[in-house]
């Protein structure tokens, strides 16, 4: 009877904890949907939401019309994209390398995908100053400079992928050859930007590095959501893999998982996420590193609501971010980027600092 009312107190706790995970998972759902009319509503003239929502619908003619589809609308949707996929790619990376600090930007697909920007911009031209007056600068040819940079950020993991391949890495040898690679086109990019001799070129590199999620087309849009979409189907696919991970290598082995397969396909899919993002908007950091780190603390290791919260966390704070960057000093914008590295550096430390372990 003991026994029994044991696992009856197991099972109600096991409930219970999964109904919270689910609720968690729920309530930032709802938390992004606000944080989208929230966003649309900020900026340097104030929307009502309901003409926001009379706007969406398309029953809403002139300006506002014009302000929020399409000035607006694909901002925000690009912030919810790339929140998500750097929020997926990181907390995937993380997983697979058993390590918390494993991120795109630690791994080098950021800096690399910076070196092929500056390479596009400062050897083929595709940046210029717009006006001298102002000193406005201007991307000429961005799908050069996205092109460059995602073959770059891409040829950064595949060396990684094959070095971790050929020379059987650990994870933690991994991680640490992306530090290197990272170095490598850090000062790669320093050299090239010494040597430019242009400082309009050198002002749109600058300018590329900030980070802009203003600067993605719809049809860029586009190919990130399919890009984000199909990795996300493929990683939760794989949540069942990625829990046996947890438990160690030889764990996961004696569950039937390939490891090594499973850990170079989460990485290479998480690269290609990575890279396209930072290809298309420029470097933002942070996500990929703290709305895993968040996530975990509040509901545990469970992919199975890992992946869609970090997910959600990681779109509610390039939203939170984003707003923030239009209303802090309007009618001018801060980048982006410099915006979540400012919240998340501060974050990340304290999360450090407290140094306890997510719950299962």
């Amino acid at each position: 009877m003991k026994k029994i009312r044991v696992h009856y107190s197991q099972l109600q706790q096991y409930t219970q904890n999964i109904a919270r995970k689910r609720l968690f998972v729920i309530t930032l759902l709802l938390g992004v949907v606000m944080m989208f009319f929230v966003a649309i509503n900020a900026g340097s003239s104030r929307i009502p939401v309901l003409d926001v929502c009379r706007a969406l619908l398309g029953t809403l003619d002139g300006n506002t019309e014009t302000v929020v589809c399409n000035l607006r609308l694909p901002r925000v949707v690009a912030a919810i994209v790339a929140g998500i996929g750097l929020a997926l790619a990181g907390c995937v990376m993380q997983n697979n390398l058993r390590n918390p600090l494993a991120s795109p930007s630690t791994l080098g697909i950021s800096n690399a995908a910076a070196f092929g920007a500056n390479v596009a911009i400062i050897v083929f031209g595709a940046g210029s100053v717009l006006s001298a007056d102002v000193g406005r600068v201007v991307i000429n040819n961005p799908y050069i400079v996205t092109l460059t940079a995602l073959v770059f950020a891409l040829g950064a993991m595949v060396i990684i992928l094959a070095l971790s391949r050929i020379r059987n890495f650990s994870p933690e040898s991994i991680i640490l050859a992306g530090v290197a690679i990272s170095s490598l086109f850090a000062a790669s990019t320093m050299i090239l930007q010494y040597f430019a001799g242009d400082s309009a070129k050198v002002a749109a590199v600058i300018f590329w590095t900030f980070g802009d999620l203003g600067r993605a087309s719809w049809k860029e849009i586009l190919i990130m959501s399919g890009v984000v979409g199909g990795s996300s189907v493929y990683f939760f696919f794989r949540r069942w893999d990625y829990n046996a991970l947890d438990g160690g290598d030889d764990t996961a082995k004696s569950l039937g998982v390939n490891v090594e397969r499973v850990r170079l396909e989460g990485l290479l899919v998480s690269s290609v996420i990575a890279a396209i993002c930072v290809s298309f908007l420029g470097i933002i950091g942070f996500i990929g590193l703290v709305a895993p780190q968040i996530t975990k603390r509040i509901i545990g290791n469970d992919k199975r609501y890992l992946i869609p919260a970090s997910a959600l966390m990681g779109a509610l704070i390039l939203l939170l971010s984003d707003t923030l960057s239009r209303v802090i000093i309007s009618p001018q914008t801060l980048p982006v980027g410099a915006v979540t590295s400012f919240l998340g550096a501060p974050l990340f430390l304290y999360l450090l600092m407290k140094g306890r372990d997510g719950r299962r």
